[in-house]
């Protein structure tokens, strides 16, 4: 009997382990801090847990992501902006939003020294992630409170944080909205804050994750075994002494200057920048839509429904 036991024990330490599935992720530029709760599934073997693994490639733009969403070549759009996939919904594409990511939008605007505040913004060049942008629309929004209309300033572009601070850097432009951990780096440099847009704007989602349609409805199990990692991800960021662990992960993908990275992990959980019920609903996009149609940027009605899809919140409503 002892000889049979050690023959199968044998023969189950020999079973290879079962294969994860890999998914191919793509963000907009790399490994941000809106990524956050993802890095820590990778890190921390939630993903693996879930049977899934993940290739991250990175595009310039989120509405470049959701180009390659549209074309099939990528499954799924981690922490993008979420107006991109809107647009697309409205044209028709295949795509389909997935999940709230961040429901609170943690940037910041950031200008040259002489510019103290907000009246000193008419007439310089503000750069934004682009015309059509999420950014732009946050802008406005931090903007019109303190009496300046569009036409007060120069809007320039680019699409990823890096870029715009280095436009600010090297004298480019004359302020920028930037996400951490860049805005701290903004401070070090002698840069003016000037405001921070969770004072301003509390019911504008920021980033999401949106799917290929066809994709996510024939792959439910993935869709869930996906969830469920950001979801452990997001409850280790936001748990007590997880701090130092959290920036050492943060640091491993992209690597900053470590009190920036912590300055920005208190910011994030300050402000409760990762959403814990990311599922998506029409109350949670009605502002944002209508933001879009207030700017003409819709082709078909405002009716946040439409930019819901009821068959994919059926299974993220499964996640647990």
């Amino acid at each position: 009997m002892r000889a049979l036991c050690l023959i199968l024990c044998g023969l189950l330490t020999a079973l290879p382990a079962a294969a994860e599935t890999a998914l191919t992720v793509v963000t907009t530029g790399r490994a941000s801090s809106n990524e956050w709760p993802l890095l820590i599934a990778k890190h921390k073997g939630y993903l693996a847990a879930n049977g899934i693994s993940i290739d991250f490639v990175s595009a310039p733009s989120t509405a470049q992501a959701i180009q390659q969403i549209t074309a099939g070549s990528v499954e799924i759009c981690a922490s993008g902006g979420l107006t991109d996939p809107m647009r697309a919904i409205d044209k028709g594409a295949a795509v389909s939003i997935l999940w709230i990511q961040a429901a609170v939008p943690p940037y910041t605007l950031w200008a040259k020294p002489s510019i103290k505040g907000f009246a000193d913004l008419r007439g310089q060049r503000i750069m934004v992630g682009g015309a059509k942008d999420i950014t732009r629309i946050y802008l406005d929004r931090m903007l019109a409170p303190n009496g300046l209309k569009p036409t007060d300033y120069d809007l320039f572009y680019a699409g990823t944080t890096a870029s715009r601070y280095a436009a600010l850097s090297a004298g480019g432009v004359d302020a920028a909205l930037l996400v951490a951990p860049y805005s701290f780096q903004a401070g070090r440099d002698h840069f003016q804050l000037i405001g921070r847009l969770s004072d301003f704007v509390h019911d504008l989602p920021f980033t999401g994750t949106a799917v290929n349609t066809a994709w996510a409805l024939a792959h439910p199990d993935l869709i869930v075994a996906y969830l469920k990692s950001f979801k452990q991800g997001v409850e280790w960021f936001y748990a007590p002494d997880h701090k130092q662990e959290a920036v050492e992960i943060f640091m491993a993908e992209n690597p900053t200057a470590r009190a920036d990275v912590e300055a920005t992990y208190d910011y994030y959980r300050d402000i409760g920048a990762f959403a814990r019920d990311g599922v998506v609903t029409p109350d949670k996009l009605r502002t944002l839509v209508e933001a879009l149609a207030a700017d003409h940027d819709l082709v078909g009605s405002a009716d946040p429904a439409r930019f819901v899809n009821s068959a994919i919140t059926k299974i993220t409503e499964t996640v647990e």
